[in-house]
């Protein structure tokens, strides 16, 4: 293996373990994230409040779209992540009024 090579391959090893290490922060903050939503739908539907709150929704959106902005990320992707989340957000807020 000639020396270029071998840089290769430690940078590349390099940006992986970085890209682990991002990876667990992203599901360790998806699952605090989830708690604080499973908190919001209980308390939701102990005072009979709708599943779902449309002007917060697109509040965030805008929000996330402009930090996607200032961080260099497609808002576009931004979006779409976010759109994900809440859906999911609000299925465990329906499954609380049951």
């Amino acid at each position: 293996m000639t020396d270029l090579v071998a840089r290769a391959a430690e940078v590349l090893k390099d940006h992986r373990d970085s890209i682990d290490r991002l990876d667990a922060i992203l599901v360790y903050t998806l699952g605090e994230r989830f708690k604080h939503t499973q908190a919001v739908g209980k308390l939701k539907a102990s005072h009979d409040l709708p599943p779902s709150d449309p002007s917060r929704e697109a509040s965030q959106i805008a929000r996330l779209e402009d930090l996607a902005s200032q961080a260099d990320l497609d808002p576009e992707f931004a979006k779409k992540f976010l759109n994900f989340i809440i859906a999911e957000v609000i299925q465990h807020h329906k499954q609380h009024k049951t």
